[in-house]
């Protein structure tokens, strides 16, 4: 069986960003029960010098559907945009994010092995092939601001879980 560049990171992408989704409806419900202005959860760091949870939910979809995006462009620059400031405009960006990856076909990942991508900051760059910029730059970078965000929500008290995190595991089925 061959393993592909698409069964490496898409379905990995779309089972966490269904994740993200989840938790975004918990912190929802968890303001509205608990009286916690929702700004102040959106708002809401580990640690002074980090990005807020807003910031963290915004860079799943950006190292996730933004980064093969950029892959297939053959450059890719941070998202600057501002994350946004509510739980609809979050769960919009992550919806957005889910569609765009939906919209790929299996083709159109494999297609982009050995070709070359530009990861661009400023005036700072990086060169690299789009399997290596999508599995040792974006992917732990999605990873990374994934649990960043679930860290947050758990420090401010949500009853979450392991769970809630991985979300919905993908059985082999036996007949």
């Amino acid at each position: 069986m061959t393993f592909s560049l698409y069964d490496a990171v898409v379905p990995s992408f779309q089972r966490m960003l269904d994740s993200m989704s989840g938790l975004l409806e918990k912190a929802e419900a968890h303001c509205a029960a608990h009286g916690v202005e929702p700004e102040d959860l959106i708002g809401a760091r580990l640690v002074d010098d980090m990005l807020p949870f807003a910031y963290q939910v915004k860079s799943t979809a950006v190292h996730s559907a933004g980064a093969i995006a950029g892959a297939i462009q053959g450059s890719f620059s941070p998202d600057q945009s501002e994350p946004g400031t509510s739980f609809a405009a979050l769960a919009e960006r992550i919806d957005r994010a889910k569609a765009a990856l939906d919209a790929l076909s299996e083709d159109d990942v494999n297609g982009l092995l050995g070709r070359p991508m530009r990861f661009v900051f400023g005036k700072h760059y990086a060169d690299f092939t789009a399997e290596t910029f999508l599995l040792t730059f974006s992917k732990p970078n999605f990873y990374f601001h994934a649990t960043t965000a679930y860290d947050i929500l758990r420090s401010r008290g949500l009853a979450i879980g392991k769970v809630d995190y991985i979300g919905q595991l993908q059985f082999k089925r036996f007949e």
